[in-house]
């Protein structure tokens, strides 16, 4: 998958390209997710973000209009992004929910979620879309 990913920290960069093991074709910046750094996502399916990064509705239209069509957040909450709004424009949203919040569990539950898209499975206890898909009906 194509995936870029915002706010990364230096101390981040090897945890996750660890973890990814050159499976995806990643683009790390350092700059954060807003109206001036949106054309890094341009041609991109995935981004990853920081719960430093804002996801507001104006932020999600702009990602949607570029084609991302998925967002991970590498955190446990979820509070950053609109994710009523997220929704509507029928992103897929997950985040890294595992109590281990070490940077090596966060960097290998984000490539795990990756790993699930990618095969087409759910991403169940990291999904947080909110519309209904076949894919989580399966899991019912």
């Amino acid at each position: 998958m194509k995936v870029v990913a915002y706010n990364i920290l230096d101390f981040e960069k090897k945890s996750l390209a660890k973890a990814n093991a050159k499976v995806h074709d990643f683009t790390l910046i350092s700059n954060p997710l807003d109206a001036s750094t949106i054309q890094y996502a341009e041609g991109k399916e995935v981004i990853i973000v920081s719960d430093r990064d804002i996801l507001t509705k104006d932020i999600l239209d702009l990602l949607a209009a570029v084609g991302v069509k998925k967002i991970i957040s590498r955190s446990r909450t979820l509070n950053h992004i609109d994710i009523e709004y997220a929704g509507k424009l029928q992103l897929h949203l997950a985040n890294t929910p595992l109590e281990d919040d070490s940077l090596e569990s966060i960097a290998h539950q984000t490539i795990a979620n990756l790993n699930n898209w990618e095969k087409g499975d759910c991403l169940g206890q990291s999904c947080h879309c909110a519309f209904q898909c076949a894919k989580k009906e399966d899991l019912k």
